[in-house]
């Protein structure tokens, strides 16, 4: 017995069940809403990947999503630049710059692969402390242990978010209270 099946509708369903996080039975909801329910919101969704993957790029300082060279944290000039907030991802930005409790600048380190140390250098220029705004754990330890020896011929201050962050858990899956609490009440390293 043959299985009904449209090629369109299923390159979306596996275009959709490709992305973290959504099953196969929630991309196959979405997939049919956008087609079948709201064509015209599928139209919008389409239109609005285009333009951000052909806008979007890295910026030259923190490496966090901008539209130009600088993203708009790195080109404000009423954000503390004695501060230097460490995060692995760009989402860590978002979710960190939502709580409303920290005014300095990011640098996003994802891995010690991808430490560029002269980068790093140019970076803390000018900076007094250095956070470390990691989900706690073995491999995050190490990086704040490493970096801290990279840099350890500055006169900077290290610290790192407080506990109030879950061990194992993405900074974007912790509630904005704890987030808040962690950052204002970060330890030295």
């Amino acid at each position: 017995m043959r299985k009904y099946r449209v090629e369109a509708f299923e390159r979306l369903v596996d275009a959709f069940n490709a992305l973290p996080s959504i099953g196969r039975k929630s991309a196959t909801r979405l997939a049919y809403h956008l087609v079948s329910e709201n064509s015209f919101a599928g139209l919008k969704l389409a239109q609005a990947i285009e333009d951000a993957v052909a806008t979007l790029q890295k910026c030259r300082r923190c490496h966090a999503l901008s539209e130009d060279e600088l993203c708009g944290i790195c080109s404000d000039e009423t954000r503390d630049r004695s501060k230097l907030c460490i995060v692995q991802s760009a989402r860590d930005i978002f979710v960190i710059e939502e709580s409303g409790q920290y005014d300095g600048l990011y640098y996003i380190l994802s891995s010690l692969e991808d430490l560029d140390e002269a980068h790093l250098h140019e970076i803390v220029e000018g900076v007094e402390e250095v956070i470390f705004a990691f989900p706690p754990g073995i491999a995050t330890d190490t990086m704040i242990l490493f970096i801290e020896d990279r840099l350890a011929d500055r006169n900077l201050i290290f610290s790192k978010i407080a506990q109030g962050v879950p061990t194992g858990v993405e900074l974007e899956n912790v509630d904005l209270l704890s987030l808040s609490r962690a950052l204002e009440d970060r330890t030295r390293v």
